[in-house]
């Protein structure tokens, strides 16, 4: 319990949640016992033909029922406390035992009668309950009370007349009278210790899987949020560990985005201002980008590096990645930023082979897309600046988006920087390609 004091609150926090939920599954379980025991009670024959004048099993549970029923609500309502788990843990076993002890009474038979009770085995069930909530503390207290309780009864048996403790050693006696069997009823405590103790040593084991899960589940939330969630989701699925130089080459639809002027913007905002305004973009951006299936690979700067098909397989990828970018363009026009910013962003948007995998190191990896078709996209972007327009896509894009799904318009061939066969460039015709004009007579030779 020390080393988990040590744990970050938040961990804590969702141990407790977690603990909590096992006692409401207690809470709904010891109910059960109630009903089904309350059940065969009930349907079961009497061996009597007169009312007994002492019946108790009625009683005891309807007492059990009331007091199940209040500590299912409490933890229901998320306020039961410590002392009354440790109450509830003596209680079941003290109403259990009690119960058995009345038997002798209800059928007018020796003490002794009751040692031979069935009953007895609902004792394991109440031990295993407090397994549910994964702290072997709980266990071994319902352990350790119905061994000493179980110990009670064979002290009262053989005390209760002292003239005739009624002890044998006859083990076919034993079975066949009221007689005590002194070394049958100890088997009976020591087989409630010893499951409690394997239950005890299982739980401890139990305990620090569990801890260790909640750590890592929570780290591994916490580090998807640097990278995407498909690419988390993807090394998920792994079969083999990850390792650097793992990918997939596939064809793929890169988008890349960048401001405009943001230089010049970033000088007047300091930096907590200049943070929330990229942040507060950023995620305008994201939504429609994660909306049409594409995945944010990269932040750089000002910039988004986004993938449309890899990691995460999208059939219809190009025609997705011209929609998000379509979207973007609007919500950049009916919105601002900070401070009462306007930003502007252009696109470059490009289809291709691309290889997406993990690069770096055995101590720390990244996952990207390489290949001169990334490379495209991003020179695309760059030439918004020659055309005065705010999108631009390359022909392979178009083709595979559909002409006549999209107005697209050709505005010339450039020779890209890196590149020796020219390219033809698009942009979506009409105010959807941002709110620069198109000048359809430019045509740069080379970017």
């Amino acid at each position: 319990m020390d080393s988990e004091a040590k744990l970050p609150a938040r961990i804590r926090e969702r141990i407790h949640a977690q603990q909590e939920s096992s006692e409401i599954l207690i809470g709904w379980a010891q109910l059960g016992v109630v009903v089904i025991f309350g059940t065969l009670y009930a349907i079961a024959p009497k061996p009597y033909t007169e009312a007994p004048r002492f019946t108790p099993v009625p009683w005891v549970l309807s007492a059990y029922l009331v007091f199940t029923l209040f500590r299912l609500a409490l933890a229901h309502a998320r306020r039961l406390p410590q002392w009354l788990l440790y109450v509830s843990v003596v209680a079941d076993m003290a109403l259990l035992l009690g119960l058995i002890w009345s038997f002798h009474l209800q059928y007018e038979q020796p003490a002794s009668f009751y040692l031979k009770a069935p009953t007895l085995l609902y004792v394991f069930i109440f031990i295993a309950l407090r397994a549910l909530r994964f702290e072997a503390r709980f266990v071994v207290l319902a352990g350790l009370v119905a061994a000493a309780g179980w110990l009670l009864l064979v002290l009262y048996v053989v005390t209760v007349d002292p003239a005739d403790p009624m002890i044998t050693r006859n083990y076919v006696e034993y079975m066949t009278s009221n007689s005590v069997l002194l070394g049958a009823e100890f088997d009976k405590i020591m087989s409630i210790l010893i499951v409690t103790a394997i239950l005890a040593f299982a739980l401890t084991r139990a305990r620090r899987l569990l801890i260790r899960s909640v750590v890592d589940s929570s780290v591994a939330r916490d580090l998807s949020r640097f990278v995407p969630r498909q690419v988390a989701a993807h090394i998920g699925r792994s079969e083999e560990q990850v390792a650097a130089g793992q990918g997939e080459v596939r064809e793929a639809t890169i988008l890349y985005t960048d401001l405009e002027g943001f230089t010049s913007v970033s000088e007047r905002l300091s930096p907590p201002e200049l943070i929330a305004t990229l942040n507060e973009y950023f995620a305008a951006v994201s939504g429609p980008i994660e909306e049409h299936g594409g995945v944010i690979n990269q932040f750089q700067g000002d910039a988004i590096l986004a993938t449309f098909n890899v990691p995460e397989t999208l059939p219809d990828h190009a025609a997705s990645a011209v929609r998000a970018a379509l979207e973007i363009q609007r919500v950049l026009r009916t919105r601002t930023f900070g401070q009462g910013i306007t930003l502007h962003a252009r696109i470059g948007i490009n289809s291709g082979t691309v290889v997406g995998g993990l690069v770096g190191t055995s101590e720390r990896l990244g996952y990207t897309v390489h290949g001169d078709d990334v490379n495209l996209a991003a020179r695309l972007e760059q030439l918004n600046k020659e055309y005065g327009t705010y999108l631009l896509l390359s022909e392979r894009t178009c083709q595979l988006a559909g002409f006549e799904r999209f107005r697209f318009q050709r505005l010339g061939t450039v020779t890209v920087r890196g590149r020796s066969t020219p390219a033809n460039v698009f942009t979506v015709a009409g105010d959807d390609a941002g709110p620069a004009a198109i000048s359809q007579g430019a045509n740069p030779a080379s970017a």
